[in-house]
């Protein structure tokens, strides 16, 4: 049997990683500026978080959600308190698509309606109602393309208000900072100003913090920027730092009925050691302040460079965009200066590493970055 040949790879097979650094099956090493895809949250194999999954795969791995675990228990506890949404509630399951599926079901259940808001050039997932509202025709389905969605420019106030006072409006989903969209980061009023027509109509308003969340902004939540509160916010990418856990954290608002949500391996024991370890190492180790601190200083440096047109984002999160195409400039990272980044459309690289990343590792990405322009 062959793998199905979805994916364009590289000619690298990295097997092992330190921190910042990932190292290949011919030893060479690697600057991690991507942490595959926002993934890597607190470091590769960070000794804290090794032993909180190896002790409890040595104990139990899997038991199904018809008993209780107080795994489930202390990462609730421990999300609400490091994120300041203590009164939310939270529902665990497996990947960001699916956190996303069950936003929008949930806001179904509550509303009572069927059309949903998003955003031009957003993204939210492959499955079925999150790649319908995902902004790219090409991998929405035949048979994921009977739900009603109207996409909308970003950060267009008038034309979201125009669409909410139709009184129809089941959910309103945006990104707290779009990634594949090319690092776009809301505007402060557009973000209040949603809140409030949201609230106005009896629309319900998700932020897919799949991406920018869990401190990668420099905040726990990039919405944190605009001192707004969303009804439902979607989780997952460094919730687990690279073991396969999502999640919805859900307002007050909202009433659980037994059988509403379900899934069979979402919220684990694996999974819970693993996503529980990542919030103790996050607040250890001051990982959000981190995020903020070196994502500032990178972002400063990197607009010194007249090659780039813009640099955005907030935190750890940042776009650089070109007037040219950046294949050259990618693949001169990684193949002759060792460094992984992202791409996002032709002309955006994207820097999504490791929160843990330091002064130190920035200069030599930096460095390396200028032998390539």
């Amino acid at each position: 049997m062959n793998l199905f040949d979805v994916y364009p790879l590289f000619n690298i097979a990295i097997d092992k990683g330190v921190g910042c650094k990932v190292f290949d099956n011919e030893g060479t090493e690697y600057l991690d500026l991507y942490g595959g895809h926002a993934v890597i949250s607190v470091g590769h194999t960070h000794p804290k978080y090794v032993k909180a999954i190896t002790d409890q795969a040595a104990k139990l791995g899997f038991y199904s959600n018809s008993v209780q675990n107080p795994l489930q228990v202390e990462l609730a506890q421990k999300l609400g308190k490091l994120s300041g949404l203590e009164d939310y509630s939270l529902f665990l399951i497996n990947s960001g698509a699916e956190a996303n599926e069950n936003a929008l079901k949930l806001a179904s259940f509550h509303t009572g309606r069927t059309k949903v808001i998003s955003y031009k050039n957003s993204f939210h997932g492959r499955t079925a109602a999150a790649v319908r509202v995902t902004d790219n025709p090409k991998i929405v389905a035949p048979i994921n393309d009977n739900m009603n969605v109207v996409f909308l420019p970003w950060n267009d106030l008038a034309a979201t208000k125009a669409e909410l006072e139709k009184g129809d409006i089941c959910a309103v989903i945006i990104e707290g900072i779009q990634g594949i969209g090319g690092i776009k980061v809301p505007d402060v009023l557009f973000l209040q100003a949603l809140r409030k027509l949201c609230t106005a109509n009896g629309t319900v308003l998700i932020l897919d913090e799949i991406q920018s969340g869990y401190g990668r902004s420099g905040k726990f939540f990039a919405f944190e920027y605009a001192g707004i509160k969303p009804d439902i916010i979607s989780v997952a990418k460094g919730m687990g730092n690279g073991f396969p856990i999502g999640g919805i954290i859900i307002s007050p608002m909202f009433k659980a009925v037994h059988g509403m949500l379900g899934t069979t391996f979402g919220g684990n024991h694996l999974g819970c050691a693993a996503a529980i370890a990542v919030l103790d190492i996050m607040a250890e180790e001051n990982l959000i302040e981190n995020a903020a601190k070196v994502g500032d200083y990178l972002m400063t440096e990197l607009k010194k460079f007249p090659q780039i047109k813009e640099v955005r984002g907030l935190g750890l999160m940042i776009g650089l965009e070109f007037e040219q195409p950046i294949k050259e400039i990618r693949f001169k990272l990684l193949f002759e200066q060792k460094v992984f980044t992202g791409v996002t459309g032709t002309n955006v690289i994207r820097l999504l590493p490791p929160l843990t990343l330091t002064i130190a590792d920035v200069n030599v990405f930096l460095e390396r970055f200028a032998k390539c322009l």
